[in-house]
């Protein structure tokens, strides 16, 4: 029992250090983030406000975003990678550049953890056949995907914050 107790502190000890590390920007994404950053500073006035994406900026320049400004770097990423202007505005490698850094932050990590969820759910398909399967909108930007088998219902929801499984039953489908 000690050395479960012991392989499980290392492990937690392994897995807070991944997430306290800091965050390495290339330049690339450096001069993507900073004009989106630059707008927001120019359209803010209050002090206050202003002090964690001021902190941000410099440390872009430095090229190093310490722990507690990831989310930040996360939320300026998503909504340029939502709104599809770093392809508009610098090309498919530049997405591609600033995706893999949004992937390190803990937004990145959440929809990565959801997609993982969402597959594990996808497995248990495996194998049967499918009898149906539907999309219906659940709200603006969010879609549930039905699939049916003879054992299986799944229910899966597609949304901004991720992906998720919303109902799954089992047995009569």
């Amino acid at each position: 029992m000690a050395a479960m107790a012991i392989r499980l502190a290392s492990a937690l000890t392994v897995m807070t250090a991944q997430h306290d590390e800091l965050l390495r920007v290339d330049r690339l994404q450096r001069d993507i983030l900073v004009p989106q950053l630059e707008s927001f500073l120019a359209a803010t006035a209050d002090a206050e406000a202003r002090a964690p994406y001021l902190a941000l900026r410099q440390a872009l320049d430095a090229l190093i975003v310490p722990t507690e400004l990831t989310a930040r770097l996360g939320a300026i990423a998503e909504v340029l990678l939502t709104s599809g202007r770093v392809r508009d505005l610098y090309g498919p490698g530049a997405e591609l550049s600033l995706w893999s850094l949004f992937q390190k932050t803990p937004r990145g990590r959440e929809v990565a953890s959801s997609l993982d969820a969402a597959n594990a759910a996808f497995g248990r398909l495996r194998g049967q056949a499918i009898e149906g399967i539907s999309a219906i909108a659940r709200g603006p930007a969010s879609y549930a995907l039905t699939i049916k088998t003879a054992g299986l219902q799944l229910v899966v929801r597609f949304e901004p914050a991720g992906v998720r499984l919303e109902n799954i039953e089992v047995g009569g489908g």
